[in-house]
């Protein structure tokens, strides 16, 4: 009689492929768990590569400007795809939580981890902040986050004002004045199609031979911009409806090559920028002449000062003290904790 064998699991092997015949890539695009991936960029082989993120990855998120690493079918021909099966470490990231609202609506999604954080873009150089002097009218909570975002992520904040034919400019730009942020100021010309060529140039020679990631709501005219920078990219444009909110155009996020060198990542529209994931801490990193004065701040300081203390006659932070006694500006210490309240979505100003 034949007596069949116990059946016996074969154990997992801890041994992974090294893939040494990887294609490095960049990915331009992410669209519904599928990735385009440049290969090749300006060179004879210049190829945009369909991925997926291979098993191994986990749940490690993709996002755009990531440099990678491609195995499978490379050759960017229709219906095939390739895996991504490592992502190089990030020089920056900008990144929000989870919480927020895209145009798309296409937040949760299988590239937001556990920890409810995901990453917009990666490895860029700056972040252009596109806000309309009027029609949407500017919300400077929005401005806030988003420098925040900038200076913990590791990227130059550049703030893009646009419509400038419509409003003066100048009182918003008095707001920032402390931060010493970089100010580009675009009008429209009389007929209303057209921006100025002048702005235009300036955020030209802004964004060349550099990685820009240009965000804002929808409605500021961020796509006329991307529009103007990169002829070819023919991105969608819109009004703004009569509630003074606009429309959205830009669905997904996309790399555009700049002519003459760089890239412009533009993104869709947004409602909110949350931070949740961003402490006080690392805000102040960012603030060189206010970062001293910590070591003197009694444990557990939220920076905020004595009005954010609840007994009054209990240790106070130090960054008051550090001020007066000219170690830094008054306007500096305003301005971080103007932004470190709108880390939590809080805002000292009616437009948010």
């Amino acid at each position: 009689m034949r007596v069949r064998a116990a059946p016996r699991s074969r154990p997992r092997t801890k041994i992974r492929p090294r893939h040494e015949d990887s294609v490095p890539a960049m990915v331009v695009s992410v669209d519904r768990g599928r990735y385009g991936c440049l290969v090749d960029p300006g060179g004879r082989h210049e190829r945009t590569v369909t991925a997926m993120r291979a098993r191994e990855l986990g749940r490690r998120a993709v996002a755009v400007g990531d440099d990678v690493e491609l195995v499978g079918d490379t050759t960017g021909d229709s219906d095939t795809l390739a895996r991504i099966v490592r992502i190089a470490p990030r020089r920056s990231e900008v990144r929000r939580s989870r919480d927020d609202a895209t145009a798309d609506g296409q937040d949760r999604v299988a590239d937001t981890p556990a920890s409810g954080e995901r990453v917009l873009v990666s490895n860029a150089d700056r972040l252009a902040v596109v806000v309309a002097v009027a029609d949407p009218p500017p919300r400077t909570g929005f401005i806030d986050r988003c420098l925040v975002a900038a200076y913990t992520g590791g990227l130059e904040p550049l703030l893009v004002l646009t419509k400038a034919d419509l409003a003066d400019p100048a009182p918003l730009v008095a707001g920032y004045a402390d931060l010493e942020l970089p100010v580009l100021v675009t009008r429209r010309v009389p007929d209303g199609r057209e921006l100025a060529a002048g702005p235009l140039d300036e955020l030209r020679a802004a964004v060349q031979g550099r990685m820009t990631v240009m965000i804002g709501h929808s409605g500021v005219g961020k796509s006329t911009l991307v529009n103007a920078l990169v002829p070819d990219a023919r991105r969608s444009t819109g009004t703004v409806s009569g509630v003074g909110k606009g429309r959205h155009t830009s669905t997904s996020a996309v790399a555009l090559a700049l002519p003459g060198g760089g890239w412009l990542i533009d993104t869709p529209g947004v409602r909110s920028f949350g931070l949740a994931h961003v402490t006080a801490d690392d805000l102040l990193e960012t603030f060189d002449d206010l970062l001293p004065a910590t070591v003197d701040c009694p444990p557990g300081c939220d920076h905020l000062g004595p009005e954010s203390t609840a007994d009054p006659t209990g240790p106070v932070c130090a960054l008051d003290a550090w001020v007066a006694t000219g170690h830094a500006r008054p306007g500096r210490l305003a301005s971080f904790r103007r932004l470190l309240l709108s880390r939590s979505g809080e805002s000292t100003d009616a437009r948010d």
